[in-house]
């Protein structure tokens, strides 16, 4: 079944009334200052691409050609892939920065999107993630879990409830405590591979 994720020009127009409301300052913050090889995984229809700064030399995946049509009327310069986050078609240690914006709730293997992530990412890179996770109270985890069923229905395939910081720190990543930003069940962080230096 088709959900909203899978029409293009409907879900372009939530997150451009997302933005108005505000959202459009998480995504500037999210791109901000990189540079060198970036990957966004999972573009959509490219609202973050416009965004990036001119240091940044951007690769913009998604696995839905719908949407990377639209995408590519709103940045036509820009270089779009077809492919998924579990199978990213690229050498390892390619990139300097992954971004990662309102993707991983529908990704349908997160822990291998993510190793494939680590994979292509170079060892002092970053990743830089803008997610909506599981609550932290547990009667509004709970609640994410009763409507689970029906919103991923609805949506195509995201899941409300996934504790995506969790699987990142699982992936061998350690958050940047100091670039991290919360706020119910928004999260925007930044991420490195574990390297020696963060078990000593």
């Amino acid at each position: 079944m088709r959900g909203v994720e899978q029409i293009p020009w409907l879900y372009d127009a939530l997150m451009g009334l997302a933005d108005a409301l505000g959202f459009r300052g998480w995504r500037r913050r999210l791109v901000a200052g990189v540079r060198g090889g970036v990957l966004e995984i999972g573009c959509g229809t490219g609202r973050n691409v416009p965004l990036y700064p001119d240091a940044a030399q951007v690769v913009a995946l998604d696995p839905d050609l719908a949407a990377l049509r639209r995408a590519r009327k709103r940045v036509p310069e820009a270089l779009f892939v077809v492919a998924r986050a579990e199978a990213l078609p690229f050498a390892d240690a390619q990139f300097d920065t992954v971004v990662s914006g309102l993707v991983f709730c529908s990704v349908q293997d997160p822990d291998r999107g993510l190793g494939e992530i680590r994979r292509v990412l170079r060892a002092e890179g970053q990743l830089r993630m803008l997610e909506h996770v599981r609550h932290r109270c547990p009667s509004l985890a709970w609640v994410q879990d009763q409507v689970q069923p029906a919103w991923t229905c609805v949506t195509g395939g995201c899941y409300p409830n996934r504790d995506t910081e969790a699987a990142v720190e699982r992936a061998g990543f350690v958050i940047e405590a100091e670039d991290r930003e919360a706020r119910g069940v928004m999260r925007r962080f930044a991420a490195h591979p574990r390297l020696p230096r963060d078990t000593g």
